[in-house]
């Protein structure tokens, strides 16, 4: 018997055409994906997105506080490197570096204005939290050329030359954590993060809508466990899978890439564990919400991309603007990231190390209550 091959009908191909866009309509999840990532890829690397970070956190220790020294700290302030936060002891600087909350250090020793006078040499001290090379290159290299022609006009007789003061002038560097500037000793703890993040918000993401789909999850709303059971029955062997990652990652770093581990393995290992639990507690909200597994892969995309390009991991976090400052805080990979480096490279302990923990806790305790909430209105 012959078969009948039916012509191409442009009438059929429209209707088709039109059934996929009310099904996108419908479909509101995929459709803000559409018109959101794009926006978002955008913005981030068109604004947020910065190699040379300016206006870093700098504490000045001021053990001469002669006009020399207060006319170099005006000259770090106007080239816009350099955001002054205050003059601090070295015991203070020393802490500020080592949690974290400032980029640099400069100290201005006693003598230097004496030292600059009678033309023997002097030295400025300058510290550098160097866990990310990345972030304090541009920096020094301006601190480098402000010496040379800054002190010249004000010494007596006008008579140095830029060169002879340039000599005079001797600015000591001290890549503190990283002297080397070595990258793998930032970016391997970072990918720690960054694939946790990934493996764990994708995994538990897919739990629920798994069930859904498989018609299982009826069957678990008749069980009377409750909603909190559930949730953390499911979490559980992934956090157990996460610590198996972890322990691998870390044998890789120490042993390949010779990663410096100066800080408490089981401070490390406490950290990440609440690391995996934010994570874990936010893949379980996303599948409670979505209705199906596209939309919860969906939506852990839409999570992961700004935590790998707002967090630090990528790019310097003080380069980018404060706005995106402020909505990298919200994040668990950027609090992580600060944790992760400060134990391994800086040896941190947990008074160190409160100031990004308590983040990740209340993190934690919001997504696993938004859970718990659109938990129960399902089983409604």
């Amino acid at each position: 018997m012959k078969r009948h091959v039916l012509a191409f009908s442009l009438s059929r191909w429209l209707g088709i055409v039109v059934k996929e866009f009310i099904q996108l309509k419908r479909d509101r999840l995929t459709f803000g994906m559409i018109v959101g990532i794009p926006l978002i890829q955008l913005l981030l690397f068109g604004f947020a997105i910065n190699s040379d970070p300016r206006n870093l956190p700098t504490a000045v220790v001021m053990a001469d506080p002669g006009p020399f020294a207060r006319s170099y700290v005006a000259a770090m302030a106007a080239s816009g490197y350099f955001r002054i936060v205050g003059s601090v002891d070295e015991g203070q600087a020393t802490r500020l570096l080592d949690q974290g909350r400032v980029q640099f250090v400069v100290t201005f020793p006693p003598g230097l204005h004496r030292d600059l006078v009678r033309g023997t040499p002097a030295v400025v001290l300058v510290e550098a939290d160097a866990t990310d090379p990345m972030a304090t290159g541009g920096a020094i290299a301006v601190l480098n050329q402000l010496g040379p022609n800054l002190f010249a006009p004000d010494l007596p007789g006008k008579q140095v030359q830029p060169a002879q003061s340039g000599r005079t002038l001797e600015l000591r560097v001290h890549r503190r954590y990283n002297p080397e500037a070595i990258t793998a000793y930032n970016v391997v703890p970072g990918l720690l993060g960054v694939i946790l993040t990934m493996t764990m918000v994708l995994m538990t993401g897919l739990a629920m809508t798994r069930e859904r789909e498989r018609g299982t999850f009826e069957n678990l709303l008749a069980t009377p466990a409750t909603p909190l059971e559930v949730i953390t029955g499911k979490i559980i062997p992934y956090v157990l899978i996460g610590l198996v990652q972890v322990s691998l990652i870390l044998l890789a770093a120490r042993w390949i890439f010779n990663v410096p581990m100066h800080g408490s393995l089981l401070l490390l290992y406490a950290v990440v564990l609440l690391f995996i639990c934010a994570n874990l507690t936010l893949g379980i909200a996303c599948s409670s919400i979505a209705r199906n597994q596209l939309q919860a892969m969906q939506m852990t995309f839409f999570f992961f991309l700004p935590s790998m390009l707002l967090s630090g991991f990528m790019f310097p976090f003080r380069g980018m603007p404060e706005w995106a400052q402020a909505v990298g805080s919200l994040l668990p990979l950027t609090h992580f990231l600060v944790l992760v480096r400060g134990i391994l490279l800086k040896g941190n302990g947990l008074a160190l190390l409160w100031p990004q923990i308590w983040p990740l806790l209340l993190f934690t305790a919001l997504v696993l209550a938004l859970g718990l909430k659109t938990y129960r209105r399902t089983m409604d």
